[in-house]
């Protein structure tokens, strides 16, 4: 898939060549390395991390536990695995910017380690994830890495996220653990940390309250200055990487001069004297460090200096750099304890670096075919240009793919991609990628860079289904379920169904049809799909222009929810946002749902044709024109319609006192605001009330079954014509009554609901389907 010209363009105009050169020469300053340490993507401390790398030059890292599995999505209906993989994808380019060495703790999408929702407590979420799987990874990724510091984002005290507490503990446990030899050997050498921080401020905001101050700061990094090349503050080009996590809303303007200095307390150390910076007591230059080849590293440290001291001049950068190589080639085939072994192969990448973009070398290579499956090639275009130098550009490829005359490709035995890797290298890209050889000055380095668009591979038997979740309503069966597939590969193979007794399917001109039978059971049925009688998987693009395309592969299978739900004669409006998929659930239930047009929102006539109005997730910030509307939809309530609006966070354009029909307040941080335990008891206030009765009279086995967590962003307050409905709570916490309210709004209703039940339609919940129709129905006139 060719990249598009003016993508191409704004790439290059993103990073000039005296950028790049800039950038390459700061890790050259010293040696010392830092890993930052968070739970989800977009949990480290941009501002900090690009202080720190941009203007100091600390060799950065940071590790993760989850890929974010749980978290909202801001610009699409990707959820679970899905947006993980997403994120996965985001948190790399953000990344690139600092730049940063990228570990997960979450190695697969079945992995145990995943953001199963928001969490209270440090200790449940240890136990979701495994404790000892966790403080294993976490030993494996500190012994790879080797970092001189670990600094976590968030401190473990009441009041924040159970992930970012759970992660903080296991922090100050695997200081000792990665430095014991007698603690699981085989995920490598020992390592020790030298000094761990923690954040002496508050992780306090929108979503999170800490009730605990924070440690006192034992050194402050100064984080507010500005980069004198490119004139951007060290906060701006930390907003520059978190604008990469756009499922989550990042990315906020900061002017200049607005940033911020970051207080640490340093908690556990391995070093002595005074600790005023991060790198104190830490060998920061290479002829500090334990070595048989002092002179080879002080000749390194003296031609670094003078490419340092030339810049911009790239023939002496040049100069200095191929020389500063030279010597530290030799210094790394002399004895060099690993402590001093891995920061010298370290300098050896970052030089190589250098003297590729020293050396006006020019590289960018795109492939023909975006898609692969097993077997196929794809040719490939090679743009190559070297002002003082010369080059050989040659594929890097994986281990199972190969290269013929025909192009690239992978093998027929070769993986999937792969959409959760364990690692990302901003400075070793995954293969397949460009393997650069520079000859400068007589002498020869190693780099590598990515393809445009790197090509994906797809399973050998692979098929697109269109509807993997379905549901079947025993309140109007129908006889038959069309199944719909597509790009069936290999080409020809025969689609079929495992199906439970009593159940037949027959193939379609396309798909599968399965004939139900007439005792069906209130149940979920997971019927795998197979391709000439072998399991067959589904694969998922996932592509958005701010990050490089993922496939996300997995057994396929339809999922088929049978459910009783009595549906009602009203019309129902809906308004969404792109974030949710209601109006599909509620038609696939039986409701009578369209989908309002733009033109639609504030006009009455067309409002006039709905008994309801759903108001999807996010969608008065998220939909143009829908917050000019609502008065006029407010004026359709009070003529007799019912108006349901889903939850929205504060910042999503709810204004407390005019958003609602009458004045409701949501409440935040979050965490105030939600029960997470999707299991909590759920009390019926009013029992008798419409909402909870007709056409469905809600009972306990609705509450059953529930994914993630009961809701979020509960109100705070409301006007008296509100009811609360439900209460529920947290374990050892005061209940909430904001869950769901209700009011009669002249002859008509506004019903505010902060219970996910799109998340739960999504994953087949039945009480959900149940609850959603009742919702929707019309006010009696």
């Amino acid at each position: 898939m060719p990249t598009p010209d003016q993508t191409r363009i704004a790439a290059q105009r993103a990073v000039p060549r005296i950028v790049a050169l800039w950038r390459a020469l700061r890790p050259l300053q010293t040696t010392v390395s830092f890993m930052n340490s968070g739970a989800h993507p977009d949990d480290e401390i941009s501002d900090m991390l690009a202080a720190l790398s941009w203007r100091d030059g600390i060799d950065l890292s940071y590790v993760c536990a989850n890929r974010g599995e749980g978290g909202q999505n801001d610009i699409g209906t990707e959820a679970t695995t899905a947006l993980g993989t997403l994120r996965t994808a985001e948190m790399e380019r953000a990344a690139e910017v600092l730049p940063l060495r990228l570990y997960w703790l979450s190695e697969h999408p079945e992995d145990a380690i995943f953001d199963f929702g928001f969490s209270k407590s440090g200790e449940e979420t240890l136990r979701n994830w495994g404790r000892e799987r966790t403080l294993r990874r976490f030993v494996e990724v500190i012994r790879a890495e080797m970092p001189d510091i670990l600094c976590t984002t968030f401190l473990n005290v009441p009041g924040q996220h159970g992930h970012h507490r759970a992660m903080t503990q296991a922090a100050h446990e695997v200081f000792d653990l990665a430095a014991d030899p007698s603690y699981a050997p085989e995920l490598g050498a020992p390592w020790e940390i030298a000094k761990l921080y923690l954040p002496a401020m508050s992780g306090a905001g929108q979503a999170y309250d800490d009730d605990l101050p924070p440690p006192p700061a034992t050194l402050t990094v100064p984080a507010a200055g500005t980069d004198p090349v490119t004139g951007w503050d060290y906060a701006q080009i930390g907003q520059q990487s978190r604008a990469c996590h756009r499922t989550q809303a990042m990315g906020r303007w900061v002017p200049s001069g607005a940033g911020r200095d970051i207080p640490l307390h340093l908690a556990q150390r391995r070093t002595s004297g005074a600790d005023d910076t991060v790198s104190a007591g830490l060998p920061a230059a290479l002829n500090a460090l334990d070595s048989a080849a002092k002179a080879d590293l002080a000749e390194a440290e003296a031609q670094i200096a003078r490419a340092m001291a030339a810049f911009p001049d790239q023939t002496v950068i040049l100069e200095a750099a191929t020389a500063a190589l030279t010597a530290l080639r030799r210094a790394a085939e002399a004895r060099n304890p690993p402590r001093s072994a891995h920061r010298i192969a370290r300098k050896i990448t970052q030089l190589s670096t250098l003297i590729r973009i020293a050396a006006g070398v020019e590289v960018r290579g795109r492939c023909d075919t975006a898609l692969l499956n097993p077997g196929e090639t794809t040719d490939w275009a090679l743009e190559a240009f070297a002002e003082t130098a010369e080059i050989t550009v040659t594929p890097h490829l994986p281990p199972d793919w190969s290269q013929t005359e025909a192009g690239i490709g992978p093998d027929a035995e070769a993986a999937p991609s792969d959409p959760y890797p364990p690692i990302f290298l901003p400075d070793a890209p995954p293969a397949p990628a460009l393997r650069v050889v520079t000859r400068a000055l007589g002498i020869e380095s190693e780099s590598f860079l990515p393809f445009e668009t790197p090509p994906l591979v797809q399973p050998a038997r692979s098929l697109v289904c269109d509807d993997t979740r379905i549901v079947v309503n025993r309140a109007a069966p129908p006889e038959t379920i069309e199944i719909p597939l597509h790009d069936i590969r290999p080409h020809g193979a025969q689609a079929g169904i495992t199906l439970p007794e009593g159940w037949q399917a027959e193939p379609t001109a396309t798909g599968l049809r399965v004939a139900l039978p007439a005792d069906l059971t209130d149940r979920l049925y997971r019927l795998p799909l197979t391709l000439d009688g072998a399991p067959a998987h589904e694969s998922q693009l996932i592509a958005y222009d701010h990050t490089a395309p993922r496939l996300l592969s997995r057994p396929a299978e339809v999922q088929i929810r049978v459910l009783e739900a009595t549906p009602h004669t009203g019309r129902i409006g809906y308004i969404g946002g792109g974030n949710d998929r209601v109006d599909h659930w509620l038609s696939a239930v039986g409701a009578d749902v369209t989908a309002l047009e733009d033109r639609e929102l504030g006009d009455a006539a067309a409002l006039a044709q709905y008994d309801t109005l759903v108001i999807g997730i996010f969608a008065i910030r998220m939909r143009p024109g829908l917050a000019e509307a609502l008065p006029a939809i407010h004026h359709w309530v009070e003529e007799g319609g019912t108006l349901l609006t889903l939850y929205h966070r504060p910042w999503d354009n709810w204004d407390a006192s005019r958003t609602a029909p009458r004045p409701l307040e949501i409440g935040q941080p979050s965490l105030r605001w939600r029960v997470t335990d999707e299991r909590a008891e759920v009390t019926h206030l009013v029992p008798d009330h419409p909402c909870l009765t007709s056409p469905n009279v809600i009972g306990p086995a609705d509450w059953e079954g529930w994914h993630k967590e009961r809701g979020l962003y509960f109100a705070k307050s409301w006007d008296a014509a509100y009811t609360p409905l439900l209460e529920m709570a947290d374990p050892d916490e005061a209940p909430h009554r904001g869950a769901l309210l209700a009011a009669e709004i002249g002859a008509g209703r506004h019903i505010h609901c902060a219970l996910i039940l799109h998340h739960q339609m999504e994953r087949l919940t039945q009480g959900a389907f149940r609850l959603m129709m009742n919702l929707t129905a019309p006010r009696p006139r």
